[in-house]
């Protein structure tokens, strides 16, 4: 899908669900919301599901990305533009797609999940326990023997992608061992087994990291790229960036070599440079580890020393060298620090990283053909963030609360300003008597919102998540669904036949 293209379909089908208003609108009448609403249906009229064959799959995951947090980095978005009203009105480009539902993020064994059941159950159809990916329930956590655990696995999307000779590829901005990647391409009862250093004695299952380079169905992993570079280096040798750190791994192997010995035309990169100087029409394979842990902040990456993409370039970069192959191909891509800076209780940080989401969505959208490509976008789990306090239209989302009509901010029973954006509990509590806010500048990007109850670090929500799509089969994905239903629908669209 060329520029026009998606600027065609963005006027003429992207915005059937919504209606944004007019930016140079002063008054909004009766008249203008009413010729909206006729807009809105009139799209929603013209639209037609695409009841074909998918040759390609990208799936966008914003881990952590709940409903409240796409209301917030809507906002955000919208009043750093020079033409916003007030924000309110703006949307985040995968809010324009034509489909949508809810899923429900329960894990086998917690209201509240966390990301490697929600993961599997995404790309393997198959709810499981906290901690663990892409195994049955039935398995222990921290099961030690591989034989037990191999017993265990469920197929993942990924796998039968390679199975049907498409290529494949998981792009993260968190490392490549952390839940939601490894769900894709590994089975382990510990999603902490990131590297051989973190196996308990006498176990004899394979850390993650190994088991994304000796991945062996089909031909293999054709991009990985993200951070977790320690996992996959020994502790023998300095790291290539961060020269005073050495790798993590106890066993001597340097995994890297092992990429590039096993694949023909592959390249391993660390920094910018590198990325930038990888050719995708001669890249077969490409391993990309831009930071010993995870990467950084969509905020913070201009400052990184060696230099990193963003997850728009990782997404551009990884359509070009996937999309060489006639058959197609299966793309996971996540925006994984909106996690962890809701875990941190740093709103700022959290709605950077999604508006950075909805840039690397749009990247695709303008790259792919929607006729022959599902894109879905949704989140594995929410988070404990609030927006609050009647706040008036144009209020800054990270400001202090200011209703309409008044002059001053709004105050709490003991006088004191609040702000709109917080959380349920984690390292923003401030003790029982509240601070005064009224100096505090609250849009920092460094401000932790005040959290109702003391934790050092906030968890996640257990409300369900959107899920929002375009392309092939996507008109499958209405009302509220469990999320291993996510799976079926791309199984569905690319003709797989689901099965453990």
């Amino acid at each position: 899908m060329n520029n026009n293209q998606f600027k065609a379909l963005g006027f003429a089908c992207l915005f059937w669900l919504v209606s944004p208003v007019s930016a140079v609108e002063t008054i909004e009448t009766p008249e203008f919301w009413m010729n909206s609403g006729k807009k809105s249906i009139k799209a929603a009229e013209q639209l037609k599901p695409i009841n074909t064959t998918a040759k390609n799959v990208i799936l966008f995951v914003g881990d952590g990305m709940g409903i409240s947090t796409i209301t917030a980095a809507r906002i955000f978005e919208g009043q750093s533009k020079a033409n916003n009203r007030g924000g309110e009105e703006n949307s985040l480009s995968f809010e324009q797609l034509p489909y949508l539902a809810l899923s429900k993020t329960y894990s086998a064994n917690q209201q509240t999940p966390d990301s490697a059941p929600t993961m599997s159950a995404i790309i393997s159809g198959v709810k499981t326990n906290d901690g663990e990916l892409s195994v049955s329930a039935k398995l222990p956590r921290e099961e030690k023997n591989a034989d037990v655990v191999n017993a265990n696995r469920v197929k993942t999307l990924l796998e039968q992608a390679e199975e049907h000779g498409l290529s494949t590829g998981v792009v993260s901005t968190a490392r490549l061992t952390h839940a939601t990647p490894a769900a894709c391409y590994a089975h382990t009862s510990e999603r902490d087994w990131e590297s051989d250093a973190q196996i308990p004695a006498g176990a004899t299952v394979k850390d993650i990291a190994r088991q994304l380079i000796e991945f062996n169905i089909g031909n293999g992993l054709e991009v990985a790229m993200g951070g977790g570079r320690s996992m996959f280096l020994p502790n023998t040798i300095a790291d290539p960036e961060d020269v005073d750190s050495k790798g993590g791994r106890k066993d001597g192997l340097d995994l890297t070599k092992q990429w590039l010995a096993k694949y023909p035309k592959s390249v391993y990169v660390f920094n910018k440079v590198g990325f930038d100087a990888v050719d995708p029409k001669q890249t077969e394979h490409l391993l990309a580890l831009f930071e010993r842990s995870h990467m950084e902040y969509e905020h913070d990456r201009v400052k990184d020393t060696g230099g990193e993409p963003s997850l728009t370039e990782m997404t551009a970069k990884a359509i070009d060298i996937l999309s060489k192959n006639k058959k197609g191909y299966f793309l996971m891509v996540e925006a994984g620090r909106i996690d962890h800076a809701h875990h941190a209780g740093n709103a700022y940080r959290a709605l950077a990283e999604t508006v950075e989401l909805s840039n690397a969505v749009r990247k695709a959208l303008e790259k792919i053909n929607s006729k022959d490509t599902l894109i879905l976008v949704t989140a594995d789990h929410s988070h404990t963030f609030t927006i609050a306090g009647y706040p008036q239209r144009g209020n800054p989302i990270l400001g202090l609360v200011k209703q309409p009509g008044e002059s001053d901010f709004a105050k709490d029973k003991n006088g004191l300003p609040y702000a709109t954006l917080g959380y349920a509990n984690g390292p923003g509590y401030r003790g029982s008597a509240r601070p005064d806010l009224t100096a505090v500048d609250t849009a920092h990007p460094d401000f932790l919102q005040e959290a109702a109850v003391p934790l050092s670090n906030e968890t996640h929500g257990a409300e369900d998540v959107a899920i929002f799509a375009i392309g092939p089969q996507a008109h499958l994905f209405h009302g509220i669904q469990e999320e291993s239903y996510i799976y079926q629908v791309m199984a569905k669209a690319l003709k797989f036949s689901p099965g453990l």
